[in-house]
């Protein structure tokens, strides 16, 4: 068989991603603080971009023309009593400053101090303790291996070996640690945490304790008539050891997270005004962009430019002016988009998530004539506010599940009916996914109870065994 060699000429369309397009896409994706970010850092590398700044108009009219100069000549009373100026000058009375017109202050909110942790609260606690040099070492490892949850995360062997004691010595500065607040910290399971709180708040009640000790199993699983035949004890006194349980704090050390919360702005603001509702882009913090004056009045002195400098600032006018559009292109993509979707979801804007329409991504690219790439771009981590509360736009993009009738209904509705029903279900005989399943057969929607089940975890919903309430 014989080889040979070919050229062949072969004409193919391809896209060209230019640097330009390339900014445009990533500025349609990012959300209203990561464009704020990336506004703020082009604006530091590139001196041809800058914010228009409102200039205060100036009334010509309030300036006097002839202004005589003041002499300020300082006078002192001869009779001034120094003391009780030095008293008032020495007191402990905060002094309050008046903030001059044009002084910038530090915001409030910068002010504030930053939330200890959880185990910056327990060093502090240790400190002040009187424990001695071996068991200061001991509490500062057992401190540092306790979870977020607030129990510990290492063996007493473990801890024994790190500091050289041993074992015994290790349990007895934990049972002292435990009793930090908060209450039950370092516990080493659930079963302990609680009965180190049930010890201290709750000293005489021995049923507490013995729930606690021996059947917790049966108050995990809400099984309390069986608990009631475990224990030989009137309902009553069952009961009330219950509630005392449930009052405890199965996660101590919750309340000292460290996890910083995360705040939604939204970028788009819908608000119903008579039989219409009004689209409105949140601009609030961006800053208006325009290309400098001064370096297109410096480009135009032909002979005093060197190539090489003319070059630079040639490449950051291009740079601007591309942002600048991409801005303006985002913003008016992102009002078309919010657009069709209260068009096409009104009657959610109207009655609330029960009347949410099946809607995917092809359905807003037809209605505003854009690629479902582009509407996946500008729908992506960015949120809505709306008369019926905050939501993220990708929230209004669902599958459909048909009724009875072939009318179909979105997903989202759906899971708010399974969310009705079980608000409404009797506590002390909460219903099964099967039994939720039958009533959304009864409302002509049929799904089976693995997808009521599947629904229900999506929501955080517990299940039926461990939503029941104690009925005595």
């Amino acid at each position: 068989m014989a080889l040979e060699l070919r050229q062949q000429l072969k004409v193919m369309p391809q896209l060209v991603m230019t640097p330009q397009l390339q900014q445009a896409i990533k500025l349609l994706q990012l959300s209203r603080l990561e464009l704020l970010e990336t506004i703020q850092q082009e604006m530091e590398v590139n001196p041809a971009l800058e914010e228009v700044v409102e200039e205060q108009e100036v009334n010509p009219s309030a300036e006097t023309k002839d202004t005589k100069e003041v002499e300020v000549v300082e006078t002192m009373r001869d009779d001034f009593d120094w003391e009780v100026f030095l008293e008032e000058y020495n007191s402990s009375t905060p002094v309050v400053y008046e903030k001059e017109e044009g002084q910038d202050f530090p915001a409030f909110d910068r002010k504030l101090a930053s939330p200890s942790s959880l185990q910056d609260h327990l060093m502090w606690q240790l400190r002040l303790s009187n424990f001695s040099e071996e068991e200061v070492r001991i509490g500062e490892q057992i401190i540092g291996n306790i979870d977020p949850n607030g129990y510990l995360d290492a063996s007493l062997e473990e801890i024994a070996r790190i500091t050289d004691s041993n074992v015994d010595r290790v349990e007895d500065v934990l049972k002292r640690i435990q009793l930090f607040d908060p209450v039950g910290v370092a516990s080493r399971n659930l079963q302990e945490c609680l009965m180190v709180q049930a010890n201290l708040y709750f000293p005489e009640n021995e049923l507490v304790k013995t729930i606690i000790e021996k059947y917790l199993k049966y108050l995990e699983n809400k099984n309390y008539a069986e608990l009631v035949r475990k224990l030989k004890r009137p309902s009553e006194e069952v009961k009330e050891a219950i509630e005392v349980i449930l009052s405890l704090n199965p996660r101590p050390g919750s309340a000292y997270s460290s996890e910083e919360p995360q705040y939604i702005s939204p970028d788009v603001y819908v608000t119903k005004v008579d039989d219409d509702f009004v689209i409105m882009l949140n601009d609030e913090g961006l800053p208006k962009l325009r290309i400098s004056p001064y370096y297109r009045e410096f480009l135009k002195k032909k002979n005093r430019v060197p190539p090489e400098v003319k070059e630079y600032i040639q490449e950051k006018l291009k740079s601007a002016s591309w942002l600048i559009k991409s801005i303006h292109q985002r913003q008016r993509t992102l009002y078309r988009v919010a657009e069709s979707i209260v068009r096409l979801q009104r009657d959610f804007f109207e009655k609330g998530i029960g009347h949410l329409k099946p809607m995917v991504l092809r359905d807003v690219a037809e209605d505003v004539g854009m690629h479902e790439s582009t509407v996946s771009r500008v729908t992506t981590n960015k949120y809505m506010q709306t008369p019926h509360g905050i939501f993220e736009l990708k929230y209004f993009f669902n599958s459909s599940i048909k009724k009875d009738g072939g009318e179909e209904i979105a997903s989202e509705s759906v899971k708010e009916k399974i969310r009705n029903i079980i608000r409404e279900e009797d506590p002390s005989n909460p219903l099964s996914d099967k039994a939720i399943a039958e009533k959304l057969k009864e409302e002509g929607i049929r799904i089976a109870r693995r997808t009521v089940a599947k629904y229900r975890e999506m929501m955080g919903i517990l299940p039926s065994h461990k939503r029941r309430r104690p009925k005595f």
